[in-house]
């Protein structure tokens, strides 16, 4: 999984204008600039300046709650953890996390720093003020790939953790690819929490047996089912894109199927174009897809149309498995009686990687705190303890199947048996973050406007911009 570096950085004001300009559909370029955007490719509707008054309102609740419990925590050393895990099954998995670290460490009383925004888009503009004022979190969950790398290991605003990895004996524990994710010449800067699969169909079980259907494999498959449904009456496709990486999510499943693992990494290192016949093609599959969505897609979020999957409202959602821990852990639903899975179509045997990572950013009050945070959340206990109810897989391959439902333990057989691994683009571990923010733009404004020439010379534009 190779992803271009660029030693690009950017300033502050600028990536809370991109963030802010993300959500509403009018982004602009951020690589010209002096520290790094980590956009996590969703919208931030009320851009960045809420965000941090939002994250302002949420501190000055927890500072109340934890006055409140002063006396209790006595001498207790304290521990930031910054987070957009607010929900759908992270917040439990999250908050599992910080009860079995501090059991283990009686001494440490965690902060939960988490931050509401799909996908992390407010977090990382709060986070982004943060770190430009000299103020990082003690550690902050960020997207191994590009968005670490050529983000804020390339600004120089993290201490490398490899001697975790010596001292742990771990080298063997994480999968080389993802290791390799995770790595700035020859220096390893995070630990992998979890790995999710971006590339997954779910379904309604009770609307496929009721229409006599079997879940699609390739593209034309996923047309006769969809267009079987869609003369019955229902909705083919569900999709929530008041969130605009939605749509990029969507996209880049798209993109893998139709141009193979090889082709679709040859778009992030320049040596396949955007407009290439291949490219193209791609294309056409999005545009047919986006025939079968429903209407009020822009009035939705990826819950809400996971939801109209759950509810049979729709047949079918594209999202990470991110949707399997909301349908399990927040709806109570049963994997392969309430809901189905397959890999998007033409994408069987291909594993399209989303993984979050902690690290340790510099001037942190408490390195060794945070490195203890670090050593715990690498363990299997703590992977075990986490992933099962956010819907994502450990990222160790030692760790215990037995601890996940049926579609855990069916993810972490494709993932151990996966021809090829992939970084997700809209979840900014393919390519750069200026490029994610002209493409998450492009893409959606290609949803309205159904214009290809247009999305087309977007997209060769920022790859141009930002793809050496």
């Amino acid at each position: 999984m190779h992803v271009k570096k660029l030693g690009l950085l950017v300033l502050l004001g600028l990536i809370l204008l991109v963030a802010a300009a993300c959500g509403n559909n009018n982004g602009t370029d951020n690589t010209n600039a002096e520290e790094p955007a980590n956009n996590a490719g969703a919208e931030n509707e009320a851009g960045a300046d809420e965000a941090e008054t939002e994250a302002e309102e949420n501190n000055t609740a927890d500072e109340a709650e934890n006055n409140t419990n002063e006396e209790a925590s006595g001498d207790r050393e304290e521990l930031e953890i910054f987070s957009w895990w607010t929900g759908a099954g992270e917040e439990a998995g999250l908050l599992a996390l910080i009860d079995a670290f501090e059991e283990e460490h009686p001494d440490v009383e965690v902060v939960n720093a988490a931050v509401a925004g799909g996908a992390g888009t407010n977090a990382q503009a709060v986070l982004a003020s943060r770190m430009q004022g000299n103020d990082p979190p003690g550690t902050f969950q960020i997207h191994g790939g590009a968005a670490l790398n050529t983000g804020w290991v390339a600004a120089d605003r993290m201490e490398p953790v490899t001697d975790i990895y010596e001292e742990e004996e771990w080298m063997d524990k994480f999968p080389e690819d993802l290791i390799d994710l995770v790595t700035t010449d020859g220096e390893i800067y995070s630990v992998p929490m979890n790995i999710h699969r971006s590339n997954v169909t779910f379904y309604n079980t009770a609307i496929f047996e009721e229409h006599g259907l079997e879940a699609p494999s390739t593209f034309d498959e996923f047309y006769e089912v969809a267009d079987q449904l869609q003369e019955a009456g229902v909705v083919p496709l569900a999709l929530g894109d008041r969130e605009s990486w939605t749509s990029l999510h969507l996209f880049e499943t798209v993109m893998l199927g139709s141009l193979g693992a090889d082709g679709y990494n040859d778009l992030w290192t320049g040596d396949l174009a955007f407009d290439s016949p291949e490219f193209e093609e791609a294309l056409d599959h999005f545009d047919r897809m986006l025939e079968y969505i429903n209407e009020d897609h822009a009035a939705r979020n990826w819950q809400d149309a996971a939801q109209m999957v759950a509810e049979g409202d729709a047949a079918m959602n594209i999202m990470g498995d991110w949707a399997a821990g909301y349908f399990a852990t927040d709806l109570g639903l049963e994997p392969n009686t309430d809901f189905g899975w397959a890999p998007t179509p033409n994408t069987e045997g291909l594993f399209m990687v989303v993984t979050d990572n902690f690290g340790l950013p510099q001037g942190v009050d408490n390195p060794e705190t945070v490195k203890d945070f670090l050593r715990f959340i690498g363990t299997t206990e703590a992977q075990d303890t986490f992933n099962p109810l956010k819907g994502s897989i450990p990222a160790r391959v030692d760790a215990d199947p037995d601890a996940y439902n049926e579609y855990g333990q069916s993810t972490i057989e494709d993932f151990q048996e996966a021809d090829s691994l992939t970084p997700s683009l809209a979840h900014n571990s393919a390519a750069p973050a200026g490029f994610v923010s002209q493409a998450d733009q492009a893409v959606n404004i290609f949803v309205s406007s159904r214009n290809k020439e247009q999305l087309i010379q977007s997209l060769q534009q920022a790859q141009d911009d930002n793809i050496e």
